[in-house]
Order: structure tokens, then C-alpha cells, then sequence
């Protein structure tokens, strides 16, 4: 996907992210982008390890800046919480330029944004391990397969806390089935 797509859709996502009360602070958009692309099939082509907080995109965090650095983005900063990403008015510009891309994908960046957006960091942390155990061949497919494999990778999540994010994942990915046929 082109450079101005992948903007349209990240500012999109952002925006989106905001009105369903998300912080929108990195974290929030890294679990979100890692949902969009991976679950709703969204091929932004963004590279996902797993890293201190679950998974994590270096690209992602290069573009986020190089979308700051071309005014499309914006960091707010609320202290003592943080800063938090916001759209700025040359985004709507961006989205105006990939009316298609967004018409395309609208549905499923909404479905990710409402799924996620009034999620804490340390939720999303899970919910993001549990959809990438889940989208590893070598995990297993039951729930308790899942379940292990997330509290081996995350070592510091309870085996009952891993239960019900890869519940909440299975629930998500069911729920979004309806948007990828």
C-alpha cells in the first residue's frame, strides 16, 4: 500500500480511535493498527514483533513520527497522563485524496476503534498477545494452548487474565467475520 493510503487509513483509525473515548496514546494505536491489519485484513504492511507491552510495530513508530513530521498528526500532551495522538486539519486533506482506500476499509476500522477504543493500555496488552498467539501456527488452537502461550510471553498475566483475553479475541474475531466476506 502507498505512503498517502496508509496515511488516510492511520489518521482515519486515529480519529475513529477518539470518538470511542481511546486515549490514543502509541500503545493504543499499536494494538489497534496490529487488529486492523492482522484480524480485519487491512494490508497496511506493518511488522509486528513481540516486545516489552506485547506486540509492537517499528514501522509503525517510524511512521507515526514521519506522519507528525508532515503535520498530519499531532501529539497532545495532558499531564500528568501523557501525550495522546490527534488528527490535525491536514489529515482531512489526506483522506479526501484516498476517498476509495477509506470507503473500502470504513466498516472495519470503525468495528476496530468501537472493539478497542475504550480499552486501558494494560487490555489492550493482552488482547493484542492473545490475537497474535493466535495467528501463530506453532501455539496450538485451543483456548488453553492460547492461554499458555500467552503467560510464557507474558509472563506477568495470570493464567485467568490469559483465558479471557483469548476468549475476548475469539469473541472479536467472530464478531468480525461479518466484515470480511
Amino acid at each position: 500500500m502507498d505512503r498517502l493510503k496508509q496515511a488516510a487509513l492511520l489518521t482515519r483509525l486515529i480519529e475513529r480511535l477518539r470518538e470511542q473515548g481511546s486515549w490514543c496514546g502509541e500503545t493504543h494505536i499499536q494494538k489497534s493498527t496490529l487488529f486492523l491489519q492482522d484480524l480485519m485484513k487491512v494490508p497496511l504492511g506493518f511488522d509486528f514483533i513481540m516486545y516489552k507491552h506485547g506486540p509492537f510495530s517499528f514501522d509503525l513508530r517510524y511512521e507515526l513520527t514521519a506522519l507528525r513530521a508532515d503535520e498530519l498528526i499531532r501529539i497532545e500532551l495532558q499531564r500528568p497522563y501523557g501525550p495522546r495522538f490527534a488528527p490535525t486539519d491536514h489529515s482531512k486533506y489526506i483522506q479526501g485524496l484516498s476517498l476509495i482506500t477509506l470507503g473500502k476499509y470504513e466498516d472495519r476500522i470503525e468495528f476496530v476503534a468501537k472493539q478497542l477504543g475504550g480499552k486501558g493500555v494494560t487490555e489492550l496488552e493482552k488482547l493484542a498477545t492473545a490475537l497474535y498467539v493466535t495467528h501463530r501456527p506453532e501455539t496450538g488452537a485451543s483456548v488453553d494452548d492460547r492461554s499458555r502461550q500467552l503467560t510464557k510471553l507474558k509472563p506477568h498475566v495470570s493464567s485467568e487474565s490469559a483465558r479471557t483475553a483469548v476468549e475476548g479475541v475469539d469473541r472479536i474475531m467472530e464478531e468480525a467475520q461479518e466484515y470480511l466476506r
